[in-house]
């Protein structure tokens, strides 16, 4: 420790290393699968020891995979249902989240921790049921069933009552001398003071919806209804697991979220309220 002391910019090299070799370790993953997409059939992708770079990069691979498969249909669906689960779920979960945090009424702990205890459920343990309530209200084989259970979630109630819990009085107090109905209150003030953690939520419910497998899986036999997801699993049984081609669908699904992420990320901001209104 007293090295360290000594040599304060050794310290803050050293752990720049650290945290390279962790964000390495982290990214392999990543740069593998591209660069396997990106690997002509002559390749080996399974040689040892292993290659990072492809000798001869090429194309072919996403371009065999967009024309074989009706992979612009999959991206349709997956943007259609993540974008409405998105939407539907910030509603349902502010809505929710809003009198759990600011009004005063019998039973109201009990009722969040009801609702936030749902969260050590499994989804397996309860797919069954959804699946069966899916089948009596008519959604099997369409966008909504696939939306059917993510349109509110426990994580996301507790996530902005936890943000609204954290917006002054003093501005709720303002608005309700100026006039303001709860409703007013709820649209005009509390939404945009605890944006930060709406655009957090909305990140974490488009990546749960686009990478989504299992239940769109159980509830669509249509394949013009497939999402991406599904697409990708499609590829291993169309080309005999050529995994070039795997590669290069699983590059075009991710590909938006990635690109959601980086966009985003600078809109989730901590402020001095914890919910306050990004600076």
């Amino acid at each position: 420790m007293k090295f360290f002391k000594q040599n304060p910019k050794l310290k803050i090299v050293l752990i720049y290393i650290v945290l390279g070799a962790i964000a390495l370790i982290t990214l392999f993953p990543l740069l593998w699968l591209i660069s396997t997409a990106l690997k002509s059939p002559t390749e080996n992708i399974l040689q040892s020891p292993p290659q990072l770079l492809p000798s001869q990069p090429t194309l072919g691979n996403f371009a065999t995979v967009w024309q074989s498969l009706p992979f612009a249909q999959y991206l349709y669906n997956s943007t259609l249902v993540s974008v409405l689960t998105v939407g539907l779920n910030l509603l349902f979960c502010a809505l929710a989240a809003y009198p759990l945090a600011r009004l005063s009424f019998p039973g109201r702990d009990w009722i969040f921790v009801a609702i936030v205890s749902t969260i050590m459920i499994p989804f397996q343990i309860v797919m069954i049921p959804l699946y069966i309530l899916t089948v009596q209200l008519g959604l099997v084989n369409t966008y909504w069933g696939m939306m059917f259970p993510s349109l509110a979630s426990a994580f996301g109630i507790f996530l902005l009552r936890q943000a609204f819990m954290g917006v002054p009085k003093e501005i709720e107090e303002a608005a309700r001398m100026d006039g303001s109905s709860e409703l007013g209150l709820w649209w005009h003030i509390m939404l945009p003071a605890v944006s930060p953690a709406l655009v957090t939520l909305a990140i974490f419910v488009f990546i749960g919806s686009w990478s989504d497998f299992l239940w769109p899986l159980i509830v669509i036999q249509d394949e013009k209804l497939y999402t991406l997801p599904l697409g990708v699993a499609k590829l291993a049984g169309t080309f005999s697991l050529d995994w070039r081609l795997v590669a290069a669908g699983s590059i075009i699904s991710i590909a938006p979220v990635l690109i959601l992420f980086i966009f985003l990320q600078r809109y989730i901001v901590p402020t001095e309220t914890g919910s306050g209104v990004k600076g």
